[in-house]
């Protein structure tokens, strides 16, 4: 039995569309852009800002001593300032529910929360308001699905599951997360349930911040904290920020018809085999695990815990990712052309605005990484594919304006479960010297670098290249009484100035032996 599903990407749109009353006329009427944001916050960021970023953190798993938790008061200490805060997917384990965001996300961050830091219990996920800006966007975790069936023997299994929680719990319960559903009531401004009558009134309550496009949704803090859409974009400090949903343009990309793709598909195949078979054993582990080892749970619990969900989670993403490359109907999927027109467009623009000082996207799937589980996946090729695709048209139209700079300053994406830093090396398209920082490693089971070292190569036209180097890896390390669990946050500082510089600085809690240090890991940028 698949543990989790997960929508197609034309589902997905047509979910979000459905409740972003996404084609209503009374956008247009009132010149409203719907992916425009504009954070109010009182900061002048010309003097220089601060802000973070984290990633596959909604680990609510570990009952006594939360990675996620270590990670959030790491932030606040370190960070007490920081104007706002970045997320790059997956908020909640392991399906997106309503029902994990008390436990997974309010708890952990209760501090950044209107009240939460007095009664979080008493917080509702789709009430939250934020007292600091939290801007995030869609992991595939926040769209997965529970087959009605697991769910139903979830609960039959929950007396069980409750006697030796502190040794294995899947942590889902009767539902997922119902096609991102949760997501959209959590953090986007959810119009589907706002009668027609009083529509218009709330958007000229909420949409009143004039933009070059149109008028854009108010971000209050402390009062009105939602996002406009499950992609946005806003400006602050003179840098043009674009939040994307990776998970609708990160189909894998077709096999090539020639003996070479026979080949390939030979190996994928192979690897669907194994990959299977492992999963049945580890679903087995849980199934035959002993209630009675509850009695004496060791200090390693939570460790022992952390692996075997890690890993019977990296299985089935993998088992998913191999599925869709086989799939002879993946050619068919629709792809997210209308968001990928969309921040061409706005590069564009961004590019020809006199005013603006730099670039920054997040996103959930990174397109390039050297993590183990990752680098080689057929979505990880096809973020990277579509991506180049638009840098490259964009180049085309503002080549006399970027005068050899980074067409982005900065690319921010998480899904691999580390942190990493890489820059893209020259290869005849326009991502050439870009840097790209993954931000995966805030909470969820820890993965290892690749063995087969940090140059990403690509072939491209035929030959193999070298397209990205990665400069800087913080993931799982060690064996046995030895293993290193890095657990982190990136720290950006931006310099005051017209000219853009930035600092990244990597926020390390670290579980080691028993025992947690923390430290500020040092990085060349």
């Amino acid at each position: 039995m698949k543990l989790v599903s997960d929508p197609s990407i034309e589902r997905k749109i047509a979910k979000m569309h459905e409740r972003m009353r996404w084609n209503h006329p009374l956008f247009g009427q009132l010149g409203i852009d719907r992916t425009q944001l504009v954070l109010d916050d009182g900061h002048d960021p010309a003097q220089g800002f601060t802000f973070c970023v984290l990633g596959d953190s909604g680990n609510g798993l570990h009952r006594h001593d939360s990675p996620q938790r270590r990670v959030s008061e790491l932030m606040m200490q370190m960070t007490p300032s920081a104007q706002f805060i970045l997320h790059t997917g997956d908020v909640v384990y392991l399906v997106g529910s309503s029902e994990q965001y008390p436990e997974n996300f309010i708890r952990p961050y209760r501090e950044l929360l209107v009240g939460g830091d007095r009664h979080p219990e008493q917080i509702c996920y789709d009430s939250m308001v934020f007292n600091r800006p939290f801007l995030p966007v869609l992991g595939n975790h926040d769209y997965y699905d529970l087959p009605l069936a697991y769910g139903v023997l979830s609960q039959l299994l929950r007396p069980l599951r409750q006697a030796f929680r502190d040794q294995i719990d899947l942590d889902v319960g009767w539902h997922g997360s119902y096609q991102g559903d949760a997501y959209a009531r959590a953090f986007l401004d959810y119009l589907k349930d706002i009668p027609e009558s009083a529509l218009q009134q709330h958007l000229e309550r909420h949409y009143t911040a004039q933009t070059s496009t149109g008028k854009g949704l108010h971000y209050q803090p402390g009062q009105f904290t939602r996002l406009p859409n499950r992609y946005y974009r806003f400006r602050y400090g003179g840098i043009d920020f674009f939040a994307l949903d990776s998970n609708t343009f990160n189909a894998p990309l077709p096999i090539e018809s020639s003996e070479r793709g026979d080949r390939h598909r030979q190996s994928l195949l192979e690897d669907l085999d194994r990959l299977q078979a492992e999963r049945n054993k580890q679903m087995h582990i849980v199934q035959n695990s002993d209630p009675n080892r509850a009695a004496q749970p060791t200090p390693a619990a939570p460790e022992l815990l952390d692996e075997l969900l890690g890993k019977i989670e990296h299985i089935e993403e993998s088992i998913r990712d191999l599925e869709k490359q086989l799939d002879p109907n993946t050619i068919n999927e629709q792809i997210d052309f209308e968001q990928l027109e969309w921040l061409e467009r706005g590069l564009v623009a961004s590019w020809q605005d006199k005013t603006v000082r730099g670039r920054m996207i997040y996103f959930h799937h990174p397109p390039y990484v050297t993590e183990a589980t990752k680098w080689h996946q057929g979505q990880t090729l096809a973020v990277r594919h579509y991506l180049r695709e638009v840098f490259d048209r964009v180049e085309l139209q503002v080549k006399q304006l970027i005068d050899n700079r980074p067409l982005v300053d900065l690319v921010l994406s998480g899904h691999a479960h580390c942190f990493e830093y890489l820059e893209t090396l020259a290869t005849g398209h326009a991502d050439r010297g870009i840097k790209w920082v993954v931000c995966g490693g805030s909470g969820f089971s820890l993965r290892r670098q690749r063995t087969e070292g940090n140059i990403l190569q690509e072939r491209i036209d035929g030959r193999l290249q070298d397209v990205a180097v990665s400069h800087q890896f913080i993931g799982k390390t060690g064996q046995g009484a030895n293993k290193q669990h890095p657990y982190s946050f990136l720290q950006v500082d931006v310099l005051p100035g017209q000219a853009l510089q930035f600092r990244l600085k990597p926020q390390v809690a670290e579980y080691h032996q028993l025992r947690w240090k923390s430290y500020t890991s040092a990085l060349d940028v």
